[in-house]
């Protein structure tokens, strides 16, 4: 027996069974734990995204148009009956709520959280994509603030692989696939302290810059 999103149709084997039951466990964790809301999104199945758009944008990267988010605060029995309602949808977390994002090279991410911890510095959870990109939680409004805070620290004329997502973007978490290309991980997985409040932007721009600057490629 099968199901479908938007005209993409996969076989409900006892590995994709348990798949949901750890997806339904991952939804309630964001929701109830964390105090995020979590969109059911598109996936991406042989090069075609499930929304059945042949000329998607963000294939496998965007929420579902008719399914309804699962709301911060949503504990178990909530958020799995309303992600059973989705099945083989993917996980996004809308930005711009309870954070916004830093968004860098992985290589350059991975030297700046080194420096971030070594240097004791308040940190949110940290994301790794499939594509190479480092996604930094930090609190709301980075999106807005990003080009005069570079400007204030001096790094507005530097050529940075460096953006800030927020209100209106989705990430996808771990550990759904995004894009067809694989799971999304967690580099820093969220903690009770900073999951729901992460820290400033300004806290963590000057060090992301720097390992950017490093390494003009960045990717």
């Amino acid at each position: 027996m099968g199901f479908t999103i938007g005209g993409i149709r996969e076989m409900r084997t006892g590995s994709r069974r348990r798949g949901r039951a750890a997806e339904c466990t991952a939804v309630a964790e964001y929701t109830g734990l964390w105090g995020w809301a979590v969109a059911p999104g598109a996936r991406t199945a042989a090069g075609r995204c499930s929304c059945g758009e042949a000329l998607c944008p963000s294939p496998g990267a965007h929420p579902l148009d008719f399914a309804a988010e699962v709301p911060a605060g949503a504990k178990l029995d909530t958020a799995a009956d309303a992600w059973a309602q989705v099945p083989g949808a993917s996980m996004l977390l809308p930005v711009g709520r309870t954070f916004d994002i830093l968004d860098v090279a992985e290589a350059a991410g991975r030297r700046a959280l080194v420096r971030l911890e070594r240097m004791g510095l308040p940190l949110g959870p940290v994301a790794v994509t499939p594509a190479g990109r480092a996604q930094f939680f930090v609190a709301p409004g980075a999106a807005a603030e990003l080009p005069q805070l570079l400007y204030r620290m001096g790094w507005d004329d530097a050529d940075l692989d460096l953006r800030a997502l927020g209100p209106g973007c989705h990430i996808t978490a771990p550990p759904s696939d995004e894009g067809g290309l694989g799971p999304v991980r967690w580099l820093r997985p969220p903690v009770l302290d900073t999951a729901a409040a992460p820290p400033q932007a300004r806290l963590l721009l000057g060090t992301l810059a720097y390992s950017c600057h490093r390494a003009p490629l960045c990717g």
